[in-house]
């Protein structure tokens, strides 16, 4: 999606959920908002979009010709688009620069596009936000209702930063309207949590014990994700390189 704003000022922001809270939040600030969205995208996906005043511009985002026609001009790009071979200023993620090179092929993807990214001589802003709060609730992977258990990895004091969708919004729209640059990398996060915090607020709100539940060290996890990675790339008959050549 891209938005814009008077003084020539563009945004471009990525489809489904977390790409319509931002357009509001936007909106809010001032913000005119221009919404690039696939072709035959059906008029219900984007209802909530009219409504808040953004125009809807039906766009191949294949077509390097026609997409640049559209962001001509533009002095800020907004992706909330978690795929990594999309090149935009703003992204949102975990803290990959915390992690080892190597242990995991999909960070390894994101180090190597901001790489790219700061000799491209474009000024770009990561919102670093940690997990989405949404990973604890519903049907979780990480919590286990059924068995009053919550997984983890290495140790129940590791501190882990969950933010809610609502609050990544509202920061991003912040940033995004900011009158003057913004660093590189920002940080956020609605709360920092422990295993251990998790599994007390689960029982505190259900009434019942949950448990930490313990699956595995850190080293056992960086095989399952090499393993896992091997077999997608296998599946899918690319080459198995992290790099985005």
């Amino acid at each position: 999606m891209t938005f814009h704003r008077t003084r020539n000022h563009w945004c471009w922001i990525g489809w489904y959920g977390l790409g319509q809270l931002v357009a509001p939040a936007l909106a809010k600030r001032g913000v005119a908002v221009k919404a690039l969205v696939r072709p035959n995208t059906d008029s219900s996906r984007t209802e909530k979009l009219r409504n808040a005043g953004v125009m809807i511009t039906p766009i191949d985002l294949g077509a390097v010709p026609a997409l640049t026609k559209e962001l001509t001009g533009a002095i800020c790009a907004v992706s909330t688009l978690q795929g990594l071979r999309d090149i935009h200023p703003f992204r949102l993620f975990l803290d990959f620069t915390k992690t080892k090179v190597g242990s995991n092929c999909n960070l390894d993807l994101r180090r190597e596009f901001h790489t790219k990214l700061t000799k491209s001589g474009i000024a770009w802003t990561s919102i670093l936000k940690g997990g989405f709060m949404d990973l604890m609730v519903g049907d979780s992977p990480m919590i286990n209702h059924k068995g009053r258990k919550v997984a983890y990895i290495g140790s129940t004091t590791q501190l882990l930063d969950f933010t809610t969708m609502v609050d990544t919004a509202a920061y991003t729209a912040a940033v995004a309207a900011a009158p003057n640059p913004t660093p590189n990398f920002l940080r956020i996060a609605s709360a920092t949590v422990n295993i251990e915090d998790i599994a007390q607020a689960q029982t505190t709100v259900e009434g019942v014990k949950y448990k930490p539940n313990w699956i595995g060290t850190v080293g056992s996890m960086e095989f399952m994700i090499q393993k896992a990675w091997q077999q997608t790339v296998q599946s899918l008959g690319t080459n198995q390189s992290c790099s985005m050549g």
